[in-house]
């Protein structure tokens, strides 16, 4: 499965771009699935990734929970927390 990822704010800061096609390799089937392979891609996803339980994720443009499902997927998004004021 082919899909794109798209990083904002700060974790496109760390990863060092703002989206990206991958192939998704076998056996990852969740958004945490995902983001722990992301983790071992390199410095700057450790980095990006390293407080993954505050990471937000949509899946073509839905937000979801970690535990989400990625089959089908076209397009996942990686979000920091958001605050308001």
């Amino acid at each position: 499965m082919t899909v794109t990822l798209r990083y904002f704010a700060w974790l496109r800061e760390r990863v060092g771009r703002s989206e990206e096609r991958i192939d998704v390799p076998p056996g990852i089937a969740t958004v945490a699935d995902l983001i722990h392979w992301l983790k071992d891609r390199g410095p700057e996803y450790a980095h990006a990734f390293e407080r993954a339980e505050f990471i937000r994720a949509a899946i073509d443009h839905a937000h979801v929970r970690q535990e989400a499902p990625i089959s089908g997927a076209r397009e996942i998004g990686f979000f920091p927390p958001v605050t308001g004021g």
